[in-house]
């Protein structure tokens, strides 16, 4: 019987020949991630198990990212204590405020993630590093703790279900339309601790920025991870930035999986996911007239620099419609030194947006976009449940950059070709 992709990881990792779905396994760790939020509670519990010292200063990364910079008293004493953390160990990948970044844009950024690496992180997205062919996935934060003391981690192999993509997208489609249409289709419990493996001659279409929403999402498709294979388009991100050795594996033949999908990528049109479910999807032809109040654009799902460039060029020369309120952040300093370089931060800025330092802060509803009761938003986010971007009674719609632009400027849930003057049929 063969092995999927990140069966061969693990398997490698744990040195094994073989592993097989449900088995247990201890396996060595490339590279354990904590942000301000989660980092604390693991430090907290090294503190009380007594432990000397890290496996490794190189292989640990703590990023402040999601109150940073700091919102209040709580969230700079959390950030206090991961950063003295820091310093006593000696922890190499620290970044705080003036290198900061959110954690699942800049590890890839920076290098830190790679071909065949093994990562746990105590965030629930860290399943994004699968886009460059690791084998990544969120943990507690006492596994977090566990990680850095030991550099090892237990794992239950998961099994597999294969989504073959073919086909060509038309202009407006982007990744995060791809990801929303398959958790559409087979609901956030639809891959419960399954690894969401990617094939399929479609993938030559997918930029690396695609490839890196896509696995940021598999989480809410219930996945333990998503990994699309390593090709010329991840070889060319990881040359010369990558700091570790990559390792290509590849499915076997025979590997197994519990299911298989088909999905043209030509068929697909711009989605939306409805609240209070990433399931809860409609294609961009069947929303009618949903009015919104504030326009989010941004996230470790949707903060890169080609996310920031389709936003812009939708708003350049146009404004955000009155009442909406737009807010862009940047998933990290390059990304936003690069946008200011283009010209971008300035047409976001005269079209009526304000553009943030790099922050996770509108995603979770921690600060700098909290939504009032009754108050609908359009978010390139990766979540939507009830309250997550503020009161209990407010509306998020998670929608790809192009959309979301397009929203800001006419102040409800639009076609980017709407606003872009360019039709259907003309971008096919």
């Amino acid at each position: 019987m063969g092995m999927t992709m990140s069966q061969k990881i693990l398997a490698a990792h744990a040195g094994l020949d073989h592993v097989e779905a449900g088995q247990l396994i201890e396996a060595s760790l490339d590279l354990v991630l904590g942000n301000d939020v989660t980092a604390p509670v693991a430090i907290n519990e090294f503190e009380k198990c007594g432990a000397k010292g890290v496996f490794s200063q190189d292989k640990i990364a703590l990023v402040m990212d999601h109150f940073t910079p700091n919102k209040d008293i709580k969230a700079a004493e959390q950030t206090l204590k991961v950063r003295r953390f820091a310093n006593q160990y000696d922890i190499l990948n620290y970044f705080d405020v003036g290198r900061m970044g959110i954690e699942h844009a800049l590890l890839p950024e920076q290098g830190l993630v790679g071909p065949g690496s093994l990562v746990i992180g105590a965030d629930s997205h860290t399943c994004t590093y699968g886009a460059l062919g690791a084998f990544s996935t969120g943990v507690g934060s006492t596994d977090m703790c566990a990680g850095m003391m030991t550099g090892k981690a237990w794992f239950k192999v998961p099994g597999a279900l294969k989504f073959t993509l073919t086909g060509k997208p038309a202009q407006w489609v982007s990744g995060k339309d791809v990801i929303l249409h398959i958790i559409g289709m087979i609901g956030v419990d639809g891959a419960l601790y399954q690894s969401m493996e990617f094939a399929g001659d479609g993938l030559q279409y997918l930029s690396i920025d695609d490839r890196l929403c896509i696995a940021n999402m598999a989480i809410e498709a219930g996945a333990k991870n998503g990994i699309f294979p390593v090709d010329d388009v991840t070889r060319a991100y990881c040359n010369g930035r990558f700091q570790g050795t990559p390792v290509e594996y590849a499915a076997d033949e025979d590997a197994v999986y519990e299911k298989e999908y088909v999905i043209d990528l030509s068929a697909l049109r711009p989605t939306v996911a409805f609240p209070h479910l990433p399931e809860n999807t409609r294609t961009i032809d069947n929303v009618g007239q949903v009015k919104i109040d504030q326009v989010v654009i941004g996230s470790c799902t949707n903060g890169r620099l080609s996310d920031l460039r389709i936003a812009a060029n939708l708003l350049k020369g146009k404004k955000v419609a009155k009442n909406v309120r737009c807010i862009v952040f940047p998933g990290t300093q390059t990304i936003y030194l690069d946008a200011m370089r283009e010209g971008l931060v300035e047409a976001f800025i005269q079209a009526g947006a304000v553009v943030s330092t790099p922050t996770c802060g509108p995603c979770l509803g921690g600060h700098m976009g909290i939504l009032a009761a009754g108050e609908r938003a359009v978010s390139t986010t990766n979540r939507n449940f009830v309250g997550r971007m503020g009161h209990v009674d407010s509306e998020v719609y998670l929608a790809s950059p192009a959309v979301a632009a397009a929203s800001a400027v006419t102040g409800y849930i639009t076609d980017p070709a709407e606003v872009s003057g360019i039709g259907r049929r003309e971008h096919q």
